[in-house]
This record gives C-alpha cells, sequence and structure tokens, in this order.
C-alpha cells in the first residue's frame, strides 16, 4: 500500500498538470470500454428476466427477485471497486483486475446456455426449478459476472474523470462535460445490446447473445490497456475511514477540545497534501484528532476527519435517491412482461419484448447533446456554474420526473390489462409503453449524471473511486428494496384484496393489479422528493475547485488550522488573495521544474 506521504512531489504535480495526457483524448478509451462492455451488461440486465422464464423455469415473481438481487449485489459491490482503486490498485488496474472476473463469469453463463443438459427440466407450479449442479453453476457464474462488472464500475468512472483538472478552469469545464459524453456512450451501448444482442439471444439462441456479450466485453478492456501510455494515473493512498471510526471510538471517553486549532494536524511545509479546514459538523468524529496525554500525534490528522465528514454528509443525498432506483427496476422487469403481451409491432418492424428499453435510449441518445450543447451554455450565462446547473438541483430535476413516470406507468397499464378483457387477441400497440419509458429516460440522463459528477467533485481526492460508487450503491439499495417490495406488497395485498390474491403475484399480468404497484411507487417517489429537498437543502457545497484555492480547502503553508470553522472564517483581503496568488503560482513553476529536471 502507498502513502500518500511516499508520493514525489514531482510525481504528483507532473502528473496533474502533463498536458500531454489525459483529457478528452485519455478518455476516448474509457468511452470505448464503456459503450462495449454495456452493449453485453445492459442487454443482458433486461434480458435475463426472458431467461429465468424460459430457460431456467421460474415464475415472474421469482425470476423478477433474482434479477433484481443480481442487479442489486453487482452494484453493491462496485463499493469493492471503488475501495481497492483508492487503496491498494491504482484504478487502471483495478479495473482491468475486475474487468477478467467479468469476463470469466459471461464464459460461464455462455456454456450453461449452450448446453441443454445444464438446464433444468420444467417442474410446473414449483417457483424455480433449479436444483443443483444446475443451481451451482447458475449462481456462481452470476456471482463472478456481478463482481466482475460491480468492481469495474467503482473505478472506471474515476478513472475518467482523473483525466481532467479540476484546478484548470478549462478541464473544469472539460469535466462536467466528461460525465455526459461518459452517460452517453453507456447509452448508445445499451441501445445496441437491447436492440442487436437481445435479438440474438431471442431469436437465435440465448448462448450467441451471452457470447456476443463476452466478445464485446473482451474487446472493450483490450482497447482500454492499450490506452495506458494517455492516461494520467494517480498512485493510491491511505484511506481515512477505518482509522478514523476506530480513533472516535477509542477516544469516545475524552471531552472534545474548545478551540479546534488544538487538535492534531500535519503542518509539515514539506507535505504536498491538501489541508481540509475543521467545521462543526459530526464534532464526535473530531475525537481520533486529540492528541493524548503522553503523545505527540494524534491517531489521525484532522484533514483526514474531515474527509470522512465529507463522505458522511453525502449518504442522506445517496439515501434520497434510493426509491428512485426501486422505480428504475421494475420498469426493467415488470415493463418488459407487459411488453411481452402486447403488439409487438411497430409499422411493419417487429420488436422483440427484450428490447423494449430501446425506447427511453434513443430518448437519451437525443436529449443528452441536446443537453450538453444547447442547455448547458445557455443556463452558464445565467449561473455561472461550470455544469449550468448544480449536480444537486439535477438530481431533484429527476426525482421529480420518475414520480410522473410511475403515475403514466399505471395509467398505461389499465388501458393495456381493459383492453385484453374486452378484445381478447388484439392487444394494444408497444408504442404506449414509450409514454412511461421515455419520461423515465430523461430522469436518469438528469440524476445519473447530476449524482455521479456530485460524488466525484465532492469526494476527498483520495476517496474518488469509493464516492462515485455511492452513485452505484444507490442503485444496489433500490434493486435490493424492489424485491422486498414485491414481496411485501403481495403478502400485505393477499390478506385484504377479495381476490385473496397480492397485487403482482402469479404469472398473469391480467389477473393482477400492477397498476395500483405503480401508483403505489409514485406516491412513493412524491414523498421521497420532500425528503431529497430538505437534505439538498441541509447539504454545503465543498467550494468550487475550480476557483484557486477554496475558503477552507488550503495548503499547510497558507494558514494556521486556527482558522477552522469555514462558516466563521474571514473573508480575503484583495491584496491577500493577490499575494497567495502569487504563491500558488510560484509553488507550481518550481514544481513543473522539478518534474522537468527528473525527466
Amino acid at each position: 500500500m502507498v502513502s500518500r506521504e511516499s508520493i514525489p512531489s514531482f510525481c504528483f504535480s507532473c502528473r496533474l498538470t502533463n498536458k500531454q495526457k489525459g483529457g478528452f483524448r485519455a478518455s476516448m478509451f474509457i468511452f470505448a470500454l464503456t459503450a462495449l462492455e454495456n452493449m453485453g451488461f445492459v442487454a443482458n440486465m433486461i434480458s435475463l428476466v426472458l431467461y429465468f422464464l424460459g430457460v431456467m423455469y421460474f415464475d415472474i415473481p421469482t425470476a423478477s427477485n433474482t434479477l433484481t438481487n443480481f442487479m442489486g449485489a453487482t452494484f453493491l459491490l462496485s463499493l469493492v471497486g471503488g475501495f481497492i482503486s483508492d487503496t491498494f490498485l491504482n484504478r487502471f488496474h483495478t479495473v482491468l483486475l475486475f474487468g477478467a472476473i467479468e469476463i470469466l463469469g459471461l464464459a460461464l453463463v455462455t456454456i450453461q446456455a449452450r448446453y441443454k443438459s445444464l438446464h433444468p427440466e420444467y417442474c410446473g407450479g414449483k417457483p424455480s426449478c433449479v436444483e443443483g449442479r444446475i443451481a451451482v453453476m447458475l449462481y456462481a457464474s452470476l456471482t463472478l459476472l456481478a463482481l466482475g462488472s460491480g468492481g469495474v464500475r467503482g473505478a472506471l468512472v474515476a478513472l475518467g474523470a482523473d483525466q481532467f483538472d479540476k484546478k484548470d478552469p478549462k478541464e473544469a469545464k472539460d469535466l462536467a462535460t466528461f460525465f455526459n459524453w461518459l452517460t452517453l456512450s453507456t447509452v448508445m451501448g445499451a441501445a445496441v445490446g437491447v436492440t442487436g444482442i437481445a435479438w440474438v439471444s431471442t431469436k437465435k439462441a440465448w448462448y450467441w447473445g451471452f457470447f456476443t456479450s463476452t466478445v464485446a466485453a473482451f474487446v472493450g478492456f483490450v482497447v482500454l490497456a492499450f490506452g495506458k501510455p494517455f492516461f494520467r494515473l494517480h498512485a493510491p493512498g491511505d484511506s481515512p475511514i477505518l482509522r478514523v471510526i476506530e480513533g472516535a471510538i477509542k477516544n469516545r471517553k475524552l471531552p472534545l477540545p474548545d478551540k479546534p486549532e488544538v487538535l492534531y494536524e500535519n503542518n509539515d511545509k514539506e507535505s504536498t497534501e491538501e489541508k481540509i479546514g475543521h467545521t462543526n459538523q459530526f464534532r464526535f468524529l473530531d475525537k481520533a484528532a486529540i492528541v493524548t496525554q503522553g503523545s505527540e500525534a494524534a491517531i489521525c490528522t484532522v484533514t483526514q476527519v474531515e474527509e470522512v465528514k465529507i463522505l458522511t454528509r453525502m449518504l442522506p443525498i445517496l439515501g434520497s435517491t434510493i426509491i428512485m432506483n426501486t422505480c428504475l427496476a421494475q420498469l426493467q422487469t415488470f415493463s418488459v412482461q407487459q411488453g411481452s403481451i402486447m403488439d409487438l409491432h411497430l409499422g411493419s418492424l417487429k420488436v422483440p419484448a427484450a428490447s423494449i428499453p430501446v425506447i427511453p435510449l434513443v430518448f437519451m441518445c437525443i436529449l443528452l447533446p441536446a443537453y450538453e450543447f444547447l442547455f448547458v451554455p445557455f443556463a452558464r450565462k445565467i449561473t455561472h456554474h461550470p455544469s449550468g446547473i448544480t449536480q444537486l438541483q439535477r438530481v431533484g430535476v429527476g426525482l421529480v420526473l420518475s414520480a410522473i413516470s410511475m403515475a403514466v406507468a399505471g395509467i398505461v397499464e389499465v388501458k393495456r390489462r381493459d383492453q385484453d378483457k374486452k378484445d381478447i387477441g388484439n392487444p394494444i400497440s408497444l408504442f404506449w409503453l414509450s409514454f412511461q419509458y421515455g419520461i423515465f429516460g430523461i430522469a436518469d440522463m438528469f440524476s445519473l449524471v447530476g449524482l455521479l459528477e456530485f460524488f466525484y467533485k465532492e469526494a476527498p481526492a483520495y476517496m474518488r473511486s469509493l464516492s462515485t460508487s455511492f452513485t452505484f450503491l444507490s442503485l444496489s439499495f433500490g434493486y435490493f428494496l424492489s424485491s422486498v417490495f414485491v414481496d411485501l406488497i403481495n403478502a400485505i395485498t393477499k390478506r385484504v384484496a377479495p381476490s385473496k390474491k397480492g397485487w403482482v403475484e402469479g404469472s398473469k399480468l391480467n389477473e393482477n393489479n400492477l397498476n395500483l404497484f405503480y401508483w403505489f411507487l409514485a406516491i412513493l417517489s412524491c414523498l421521497n422528493f420532500i425528503n431529497y429537498l430538505y437534505w439538498a437543502s441541509w447539504y454545503k457545497y465543498k467550494a468550487e475547485e475550480d476557483h484557486p484555492e477554496p475558503n477552507y480547502y488550503y495548503k499547510a503553508t497558507d494558514a494556521p488550522s486556527s482558522l477552522a470553522n469555514t462558516s466563521e472564517a474571514p473573508a480575503p483581503t484583495p491584496s491577500s488573495q493577490n499575494q497567495n496568488q502569487n504563491d500558488i503560482d510560484g509553488e507550481k513553476a518550481t514544481e513543473e521544474n522539478k518534474a522537468a529536471d527528473e525527466t
């Protein structure tokens, strides 16, 4: 493990200021991997429910819950990739390591789909027909696939964002653009996957679809490996999370000092670490920075404690987005099942049921460039914010639209079911699902990009992989909560419904009350948005890093630790600002000269 202090200052400066590396040239390799890997990942995320139903002989609730649990585990395991890339390996090598695990998982899924001896016999009337060695292979391959896919996502976003220096005004704007293009590459790869790969899986053979996914992912990771000379690679550092928690518990009986400047900080002038001033939130964590009697230093520095505080402040924002991702999970399962019994013809074209989610992807392919080239420049002129609007405003728009999407989904389900009852054999068109999918696609465009940018920009420098993994952690909890909701709603409504049947129970949608389930999620989403407004108002952004030396981000030599509380720090005078900027410029020039001499 490489500590922060062991990184020579000239290397750190060289990596950050080297204009021959990084930028959009390096990001192209990230975009290529993202598109190729998501071709298979999103296609499988959508079509696996049909694979479970038609090949593994699960019933609808079991197939739905198995898929959502798999997706939940995938996104939860992104924390593993984020932690490893921040602490042990750099982000580039972490992506390649977990990429190999993902490809192994895909290969095992392909093998099981290829040989009928590895398929279960139809058992009829049971939630699942999978057992014995067939179950072992199925769940082992899904576990490897979840671990690999999750680990890649935990490190890849931060690897791409590392290619932009946030202290350079131009690159700070490019960073906001990067997150939009990263999402666009995800969407474009997903669109190809849910049309091409899903069609191959359902019309040709499942193993051909999985094989295509495996090849696409392999090519993507090879492309990334060839891009290594163009990347700005950051060495991992120590993660302070466990140390701060341990220190706070160990010193829990000690009283907090009245003045925060007596807390321990590393004020070594030779240190290149960026220092974070003390804040008054979560003061119990400050006990980790208390210098005990007989010791020259504390377990942790103020900066390390504040890094953990930053992550802690993010948790309510993360929690407020879980319900939206629960809604996403429902669209990816029940809407596909709805579409499979609707008229799949759009004109003369017959759309495979597994390709139904291409509808929101098409919307996003059109709207993301429009957002980047039209809305962002217009909003920048008004707000003077590099991203046009703040990240939390963007997330808020997504939450509102997700609630609207669920309400519309319930209305569409009523129309679909009524039409089936009135005219059996003449279902409504698949086109009707485009309303709920289209609205949710726009919601996802706002919230996903907003969360990724928020968690990256607000995180401490040595914890950005772990922080961006919070976006996927929200997705994970959303998928797990989806399974809980399905089981809970079925258990409750089974007792109160006249039919003694749950809203989404059994294998026949026409006998269920899926519309009521959608409306329940719409109401829950509205309540969740009110909760989000509170936490978004409570959250205080870290000072914008495209401005030199933010108020409470300063180097050890710039200010004493007495400038602790950001709300109480005096405003710098113009002369002091100029002097500080001259000092910073001089330091940068010195560091660059050292780097040139070393080269």
